[in-house]
């Protein structure tokens, strides 16, 4: 099997109905069984609406995604990406526990420290730093970034999943530009393929969480860790005698939304002495809310800025040297600049508004 035009579409549209089918079931059954996502400081939905819909596409992408991984022609294949999918399983399995009964966030961690030693133990991790002569990772420091990447996305997808089809839609572009890097560059076409069974599986799974007018079904923390877990795993899953298609600062580019929102998150939380584990409506989605985007507006804004990151990283990997580097700084600086001005905007619009609440309280 290769990486074909017509591979491509036959994937995409069988994970997409398989995921809607599925999605469509855990719908029906919520409701049957009353499974309903609580709302907290995080969450800015009401009523009563399910959040369970990662089961379903999580199911959808592991069907999809092992027919692919053992109809592969070449057959090392068939045995080499097993710890792969054990470790989402690990994460899938104990995200569907968390929805039910909400693990301690240590537990929560432990868990993905030992999914993320399944996948990294066998030799998953960077290798390169860039793609220069000496951009070369020491084992023991590739090991340690390779641990925190995992550990890291997984958490930061969970964290973004604040408002309908943000996470989502994020992650299906990010997803999108994987696969488009891998099938330009990277001579992976089983990752190509595993790159469309997922946005096959997160467009099934949109339908229902698009913000027009509401999301009917989230995907829960079930959902969101899966996601966030298998985008870690999208620039490790090379062969262990070739570099990492996507150095560290290449992946990472493609992730910078929710890792900048992370970083702000953990830095608050430090700043103001709360555990780090506290929910508080100060994400980057909750400002642009703030400065008087809709949920629409919101992720029109982050997916559009996605859409830029993602090309960014596309055209910087064509490059060279040093030049490559410098392209990919841009991303960096973009985002750098796009986070620093929407604090500014919103605090600007916090103390406008507590004034204005002062004067009206003294009058």
């Amino acid at each position: 099997m290769e990486a074909s035009g017509f591979t491509i579409l036959i994937v995409l549209i069988v994970s997409f109905f398989i995921s809607f089918l599925a999605v469509v079931s855990i719908l029906k059954l919520s409701y049957a069984k009353k499974w309903f996502d609580p709302v907290n400081d995080r969450k800015i939905h009401d009523g009563n609406i399910p959040r369970l819909a990662g089961i379903g596409f999580a199911a959808a992408f592991f069907v999809v995604a092992l027919v692919v991984h053992f109809l592969f022609l070449d057959t090392e294949s068939n045995i080499r990406y097993l710890p792969c999918f054990l470790a989402l399983f690990i994460i899938l399995f104990f995200g569907i526990f968390d929805d039910f009964r909400p693990l301690a966030p240590r537990y929560k961690l432990l868990v993905q420290i030992i999914a993320a030693l399944i996948v990294v133990i066998p030799g998953y991790m960077f290798r390169h730093i860039a793609y220069l002569d000496f951009g070369l990772l020491p084992e023991p420091f590739g090991f340690a970034i390779t641990m925190l990447w995992i550990v890291g996305i997984t958490n930061a997808i969970n964290l973004i999943d604040g408002i309908d089809g943000l996470a989502g839609g994020l992650s299906c572009f990010i997803a999108v530009f994987f696969g488009a890097i891998f099938f330009t560059y990277g001579n992976n076409p089983l990752i190509v393929l595993f790159c469309v069974a997922l946005v096959g599986v997160i467009l099934g799974f949109l339908i229902f969480n698009a913000p027009l007018p509401k999301a009917k079904i989230f995907m829960g923390d079930c959902g969101s860790q899966f996601l966030g877990f298998m985008l870690a795993l999208l620039p490790l899953l090379v062969r262990h005698e070739s570099p990492a298609v996507l150095p560290v600062p290449y992946a990472s580019a493609l992730l910078l939304i929710p890792i900048f929102d992370t970083i702000a998150a953990v830095w608050r939380r430090i700043r103001d002495r709360k555990p780090i584990d506290t929910p508080d409506k100060s994400h980057i989605h909750h400002k642009l809310m703030n400065l008087g985007l809709s949920v629409l507006g919101v992720n029109a804004v982050l997916c559009g800025l996605q859409i830029i990151l993602g090309t960014i990283v596309f055209i910087s990997i064509r490059l060279e040297g040093l030049l490559s580097l410098y392209v990919l700084g841009i991303a960096y600086i973009m985002v750098i600049i796009f986070f620093s001005t929407i604090h500014f905007m919103n605090r600007a619009v916090s103390k406008k508004g507590l004034l204005e609440g002062q004067i009206e309280s003294s009058s």
